[in-house]
């Protein structure tokens, strides 16, 4: 599948946790570092999501926001 999005990243799935209607997962990047994605639960599934797989995450978005103390 080709998408337009430049920021496309190869990692490794850590964790799924399903609720009915949303999935919070956890990918572990190379290197270690770790994001988080909430999805619907029906694309989770459709996905077929499960620790261990690869996935790519592909981010798009016209904001970054940062704070500090």
């Amino acid at each position: 599948m080709e998408v337009s999005a430049r920021n496309q990243i190869i990692a490794t799935v850590k964790s799924v946790s399903h609720g009915q209607v949303m999935a919070e997962v956890v990918v572990t990047l190379p290197g270690g570092a770790e994001l988080v994605s909430v999805i619907t639960a029906t694309s989770a599934q459709r996905l077929n999501l499960a620790v261990g797989k690869e996935v790519t995450v592909v981010i798009k978005s016209t904001d970054v926001m940062l704070a500090t103390d």
